[in-house]
């Protein structure tokens, strides 16, 4: 069994057009596909940042044609304009070693927008409940997307990925949860209305900030951004007397001058009466001026500031990434060996079922002929029976070792040659219908293993959950 991986993200398309691949409901794309000839399994992952299709096949190159069909015909939206890029520009194809640690490496935060985010962890489990619920993943992929959690979980316990905040507004929040325990009974002020006040605002509402004032020098600005977070708007006139009630003050608005001068910034912390007030300076130029940090009780972080802060922690990030590539790894070389050991067992099963078929029919054929009875004919069959398995014997350690060791499938190809598995006219073949019913038996079995895991690690999935509402994570 090959697994193909076929996906694009946010380093090849753009937003608008990942937008037109993504699936909304994945489960009828996903039933339609498992009834392809070429597809034996299949789980599509589609979230803001990206959509990945991974199949498990032995037909690669139909499958590879099947698929590109699905991300053309099923998956996109017929409002695309004349000049989108070929799908051929902006996909990747991963085969077999490959596939797996993409798969391990998405499930474990190391391919995100921002490394660590916990948030595609429990989009990659939703992605597997659906591939279940449509009943196109199966025992292969399956196992995959299982390891692809345990290895998730190897990443999140074994290093500290998730614990360094990379980004100047994250890092701001960081700050200023070391001023203030507790932002829950904070009061925050906003002077801008742009991309970075609106990240730092995700940021510190995560962290239970809820008060929150908006001032903006244009009036409509403050209230678009006020409305969608539940903040207050107010005018640039209004700034001296809010500054004089807030603990937390974030400012990124242009202009040659610092609208927080020092006299202004001094008058208010005299009202504070000693409570202690947190400048996050994100503008450039200045937002606040640099004697404002002689201030007592105020505390002041401008971009050089917060910069040297998420530089040093993105190193200290890599070095745990480097830890967390080192355990998809390790993990992927277990799945590979598991894989490729399996690809040795629809041959050894072939392979025995057409022998014990053409003994019994011997014996069949020849016990009247012989006028055996009962007891010469159980003999018999010890004896034939003891015979084929030590023929068997070594051919068949042979495929399994050689499997296990993560050899190529030239041997499994020379033996199903040699036994000729493949030609329905070979003597044993009648027993290759009775092997199709059993193999489908375990196929069911396999599906309830599947359910059962659906309830695992239900902890992890919630955990992945809580990034939902930063803009900065894969969503």
């Amino acid at each position: 069994m090959k697994i193909l991986l076929i996906g694009m993200n946010h380093r090849t398309a753009p937003v608008e057009t990942r937008e037109r691949y993504a699936a909304q409901d994945p489960i009828p794309a996903l039933r339609k596909l498992a009834t392809s000839a070429e597809i034996s399994e299949a789980v599509l992952v589609s979230t803001c940042n990206r959509v990945e299709l991974v199949v498990a096949t032995q037909q690669v190159d139909d499958a590879i044609l099947r698929m590109h069909r699905f991300f053309r015909h099923d998956l996109h939206s017929d409002d695309a304009p004349v000049d989108e890029p070929s799908i051929d520009d902006i996909t990747y194809q991963h085969r077999d070693r490959e596939a797996v640690r993409h798969v391990f490496r998405v499930a474990s935060s190391l391919d995100s927008m921002v490394v660590g985010e916990p948030q595609i962890l429990g989009q990659m489990k939703d992605a597997y409940r659906f591939a279940v619920e449509s009943q196109s993943c199966g025992p292969v992929l399956s196992r995959l997307f299982q390891r692809a959690f345990a290895t998730a979980k190897r990443v999140k316990n074994e290093t500290r990925i998730a614990q360094r905040p990379v980004s100047v507004a994250r890092v701001a929040v960081e700050l200023a949860g070391q001023i203030f325990e507790d932002l829950e009974d904070k009061r925050a002020l906003l002077l801008g209305a742009g991309e970075m006040i609106e990240l730092a605002l995700f940021a510190l509402q995560r962290e239970g900030l809820r008060n929150v004032h908006v001032v903006n020098r244009t009036f409509a600005n403050a209230e678009e951004l006020a409305v969608r977070f539940s903040a207050t708007p107010h005018p640039l006139d209004e700034l001296g007397p809010l500054l004089a009630d807030s603990d937390v003050v974030l400012s990124c608005v242009g202009g040659d001058r610092p609208p927080l001068h020092y006299e202004l910034v001094k008058n208010a912390l005299d009202e504070r009466r000693s409570r202690p007030a947190f400048f996050i300076d994100l503008g450039v130029p200045r937002n606040v001026e640099a004697r404002v940090d002689e201030i007592d009780n105020a505390y002041l972080y401008d971009m050089d500031d917060l910069q040297s802060v998420a530089d040093a922690n993105a190193g200290k990030r890599r070095l745990e990434s480097e830890a967390g590539e080192r355990i998809v790894m390790e993990e992927q070389g277990a799945f590979d060996a598991w894989l490729t050991g399996l690809r040795a067992v629809p041959t050894i099963r072939h392979l025995r079922a057409r022998a014990e078929h053409i003994r019994e029919s011997e014996i069949e054929r020849m016990a009247g002929r012989l006028g055996l009875d009962a007891n010469q004919r159980d003999g018999v069959g010890q004896l034939t029976r003891a015979i084929v398995n030590k023929l068997l014997h070594a051919p068949l350690s042979h495929l399994r070792n050689e499997s296990e060791e993560g050899g190529d499938s030239a041997s499994l190809e020379a033996a199903r040659a040699l036994f000729a598995l493949d030609d329905e006219g070979a003597p044993g073949a009648e027993a290759d219908a009775a092997l199709r019913s059993e193999i489908e038996r375990s196929r069911l079995r396999d599906e309830r293993v599947v359910d059962d895991a659906l309830g695992d690690d239900e902890d992890e999935s919630a955990a992945a959950s809580d990034g939902a509402a930063d803009s900065e994570v894969e969503r």
